[in-house]
């Protein structure tokens, strides 16, 4: 049975290296087989991926979580979800940030307690929408003294670029992780954020490892598609058409298709292990909305990346631009090609 690797965020906080995420859960991905994604839960802590993702603006995936728990424990007892961690996010809608206030806050979060059937949250990842309205600061602070009365244990933020980190970390806010976008076709975090991270105790959770599924064999030899209807996957067009374009795209296939054959995996498994080998990271956050990839995600720790399929993949990159700026600097341009096609109101229920 393969080992699942773990690392510690922080003194007495370990997780899984990879984490079971719940985005494509949310309500708004199509309909979701409840009990199907309750066994799915089962299985992956079963199988030692004991840290999970969620948020509080994934419709019902909270919820979902707060179930699974109620239900194991009922199953295997009061102790067998010691080794559980949920990651939860804190997001205000863009139309609150010039008037949220301290009891809102407050309520975000012991709406999340109950949700998750908590009598604390693990980790609160603090995510910000327009830095035009810079009260930022002054939220993370109530968060701090919610994390001071035990209602939080850990904070982390999600999408913060490298600057308005170093802000949060001056004013003391105590970050033990962050979760940002990186991929083989996303690598901004490696420019200056992962380095600052690393040298302030702050991990990275890498979300889009996979791209939405495009870093996969069903994509290789694929003539680009005109149309997307999953927003998942319009996301992630965007990020390969700025990596470089479609044949690019495809050029990076082949060389992961031909790594992958050679050590009898996926290509999404090279993806999530380059990663995985990248500076600073602790984690890769995997999600699926069936379980049937379960297998496939633990091969991730069977595989060792060789010195020549690290410089395969290094001639693809020397092809390609880049995309532009920090982490999420394209997507928090609300007009821009990322930023339009975001929701920003979904805290409201």
């Amino acid at each position: 049975m393969t080992q699942i690797q773990t690392t510690e965020l922080a003194a007495g906080y370990s997780i899984s290296r990879l984490v079971k995420g719940g985005w494509q859960l949310a309500g708004d991905h199509g309909e979701v087989d409840r009990l199907g994604a309750l066994a799915d839960m089962g299985a992956y802590y079963d199988a030692g991926i004991t840290a999970f993702d969620c948020a509080d603006i994934y419709t019902g995936v909270e919820e979902m979580i707060g179930a699974f728990r109620r239900d194991y424990r009922q199953r295997h007892g009061a102790a067998s979800l010691q080794k559980l961690k949920v990651h939860t996010k804190f997001v205000p809608d863009l139309s609150l940030l010039a008037s949220i206030d301290r009891k809102q806050v407050e309520q975000i979060i012991d709406r999340s307690l109950v949700r998750l059937q908590a009598e604390r949250l693990d980790l609160v990842q603090f995510h910000w929408w327009d830095y035009s309205m810079p009260r930022y600061l002054e939220v993370a602070a109530w968060l701090k003294s919610l994390q001071q009365a035990g209602k939080i244990d850990h904070l982390a933020t999600t999408n913060f670029d490298t600057a308005r980190t170093a802000e949060l970390v001056e004013a003391g806010i105590a970050l033990v992780s962050t979760q940002v976008q990186y991929s083989l076709l996303d690598q901004r975090p490696a420019r200056q954020f992962a380095k600052y991270a690393r040298e302030h105790g702050i991990r990275l959770l890498c979300y889009g490892t996979v791209a939405g599924g495009f870093l996969s064999k069903r994509w290789l030899g694929m003539a680009e598609p005109d149309e997307i209807s999953n927003r998942s996957l319009v996301k992630y067009k965007l990020i390969i058409e700025d990596f470089g374009g479609w044949d690019l795209f495809q050029a990076l296939l082949q060389t992961l298709d031909r790594i992958a054959v050679k050590h009898g995996v996926s290509i999404a498994t090279i993806a999530t292990r380059w990663v995985l080998d990248q500076d600073n990271v602790a984690a890769a956050i995997v999600g699926v909305r069936r379980g049937d990839h379960l297998a496939e995600h633990t091969k991730v720790f069977d595989v060792s990346l060789d010195d020549d399929d690290r410089r395969a993949i290094a001639e693809i990159h020397a092809q390609s631009p880049g995309l532009e700026g920090d982490v999420y600097s394209l997507e928090r341009d609300i007009h821009g090609r990322h930023g339009r096609i975001m929701k920003y109101e979904l805290n409201k229920n």
